[in-house]
């Protein structure tokens, strides 16, 4: 099997991508031989998706954008060597924006990483830092029988056209975008900057533009900016909506430096008058360049289908409840989109071979979802048998996609300088803690939404869950305890984004327990099978208070000292251990 090293040897990479590596290699040589202003070198690195880690600075995250969500087996097998042979813990992990991390990297082997993923179609440029970060795409776009069209041509065109484009190198602060085609809103697009939904008016095609969401210490839900924006207005409409935030953004105050915070203070009606202006001149002074780019794309090929063996159904043990959580019926009449869920966004090297070499039989094409799973699109119904047991086999058959065990969360303090808490121990605990509890199978309990991030920062997207939790602190004594703000309610839809409700600050020790007895009031005081959501509008989350107050309490130290370490860190005493953020950059 060919290695990293073969993959790359015989590709030719970009002539820019190379360039912007070249220069990489340069600065990490001068910054070994003291030759190069760390800033200068730190500035550089983030523009091209490189994080540092917490207390290594020799060592960085490399986050590599997957476009739309798209990944080949091909790309697959990069990132398994990838992991095997330079990330420490040899893990890939899937984020929230349809991209994967490699962690624990020491610069020097940071270059070989960035020349293998560009020589199959990927690229960790504007991963990070003020930039225009990964464009994010419905991961059933094309497939979804809501759909009124597949907004992925669309989405690939604004990734194409803005990747390296001038206007997005040097923005007040970083700024996402997402498109959506369904009327389930699975991109969230009320928390974008800008966020795209499909629209038809009198047969054409064209889009709502929402602008101003956000998650982090204020969020903020999206404004109606149009309620059809012709197709062939998408991207100078978003290109004045990104001039007028690099032109007007607050540089002097980083806290206040996002596109929501100037969509509040000149209010939607001003803002959209502006960028009606601003596209005008956009589209007066456009080049050949933009006009072609901003010409609708063409329909897309029909993918290449699959011809894996006839095996619908499997005798495996599994297959019914992996059947029942893990599948999309697709538009397509005979197809299935297949979620493969992994526990915590992560997957190994071996996980990624095996998978690449599924996706080969099974598939016609490869998709992460914010929800940090993979999915195996155009899956035949009749081949979903063989395919469990392939799956099954290879560790990647696990059932309870989308549910309550499908928890989101960020990598939280074992890698991020921002972080407080390790997300990844708590997101590990409660699992298992769920899993061990019958109410976890009620239907009405399984559909409830789990969001755990390890700072105020929402990474983990908290803020939008039914049940959302961020790290914090608290000092007992002359010692640190490890806490999880609590908070209740949150959701999303287009046009809205409802914030969850902060009901209590929890140890983290407790937290599988606090969870247990929300989801104990639930099923105990739901009417006629409401669901979660309901059931908390009706009853409102401060009525939550009282019943977990008792779990607030921490005992003595001296009584239990695990209350004083963080899960995932047993044996060590918690302390909190900020750095310089990069992540909220």
């Amino acid at each position: 099997m060919a290695g990293l090293a073969d993959r790359v040897s015989g590709a030719r990479l970009d002539p820019a991508a190379e360039a912007e590596i070249r220069y990489l290699e340069a600065m990490i040589a001068r910054l070994e031989a003291g030759e190069e202003d760390p800033e200068d070198f730190r500035v550089f690195r983030l523009k091209n998706g490189i994080y540092g880690i917490r207390g290594r600075p020799e060592h960085h995250m490399i986050r590599i954008k997957l476009p739309v969500g798209r990944i080949t087996p091909e790309g697959l097998r990069v990132l398994a060597d990838g992991a095997e042979r330079y990330a420490e813990n040899r893990l890939a992990h899937v984020t929230t924006r349809q991209a994967v991390q490699l962690h624990h990297v020491h610069r020097r082997d940071v270059p070989k990483v960035l020349r293998a993923v560009n020589a199959v179609g990927l690229t960790t440029r504007e991963a990070c830092g003020h930039s225009i970060r990964a464009i994010t795409c419905c991961p059933y776009a094309g497939v979804s029988p809501e759909e009124p069209f597949d907004v992925t041509p669309y989405a690939e065109a604004a990734y194409r056209y803005f990747l390296r484009h001038p206007v997005g190198q040097n923005l007040p602060r970083k700024f996402k975008i997402a498109f959506e085609g369904c009327a389930t809103d699975h991109a969230r697009t009320p928390i974008h900057d800008i966020g795209v939904v499909a629209a038809l008016e009198g047969g054409k095609r064209g889009f709502r533009v929402y602008v101003g969401g956000g998650l982090g210490a204020a969020p903020m839900s999206a404004e109606l900016l149009e309620a059809f924006t012709p197709e062939e207005d998408l991207l100078p409409t978003m290109l004045a909506i990104v001039r007028l935030f690099d032109r007007y953004g607050n540089r002097k105050v980083l806290t206040q430096a996002r596109l929501k915070f100037l969509v509040k203070k000149w209010g939607i009606a001003a803002f959209r008058e502006a960028v009606r202006e601003e596209r005008r001149l956009v589209k007066l002074t456009a080049s050949g360049e933009d006009l072609e780019a901003w010409a609708p794309p063409p329909e897309p090929e029909p993918p290449r289908l699959p011809s894996p063996p006839k095996k619908p159904f499997s005798f495996a043990p599994g297959f019914d409840a992996w059947r029942r959580t893990n599948l999309f019926k697709q538009k397509q009449e005979g197809f299935y989109t297949v979620t493969v869920r992994l526990p915590l966004g992560d997957i190994t090297p071996e996980g990624l071979r095996a998978l690449a070499a599924i996706a080969e039989t099974y598939a016609a094409e490869v998709r992460s979802a914010i929800s940090q799973n993979l999915l195996l699109r155009f899956v035949p119904e009749e081949a979903l048998g063989g395919l469990y047991e392939a799956l099954l086999e290879a560790g990647l058959a696990l059932p309870e996609a989308h549910t309550l065990l499908d928890i989101t969360r960020c990598p939280g303090a074992d890698t991020c300088n921002l972080a407080i808490t390790r997300s990844r121990g708590l997101a590990q605990a409660l699992e298992a803690h769920l899993s061990a509890l019958p109410l976890a199978q009620d239907p009405g309990a399984k559909a409830i939404g789990v969001k755990i991030s390890g700072c105020p920062n929402s990474c983990g997207q908290h803020h939008i869950a039914d049940i959302g939790f961020y790290g914090s602190s608290r000092k007992v004594g002359e010692r640190e305890v490890p806490h999880y703000v609590l908070l209740l309610g949150g959701r999303t839809r287009e046009g809205e984004a409802r914030f969850g409700q902060v009901v209590g600050r929890i140890p983290a020790r407790r937290v599988p327990e606090a969870v247990e007895r929300i989801l104990k009031r639930y099923l105990e005081e739901r009417q006629n099978g409401e669901s979660f959501q309901a059931y908390l509008d009706r009853v409102g989350a401060a009525s939550f208070k009282p019943l977990l107050q008792d779990l607030q309490e921490v005992p003595p130290y001296e009584e239990a000292p695990e209350f004083y370490q963080d899960l995932g860190a047993e044996g060590e005493a918690f302390s909190v251990q900020l750095g310089r953020g990069e992540c909220a950059v």
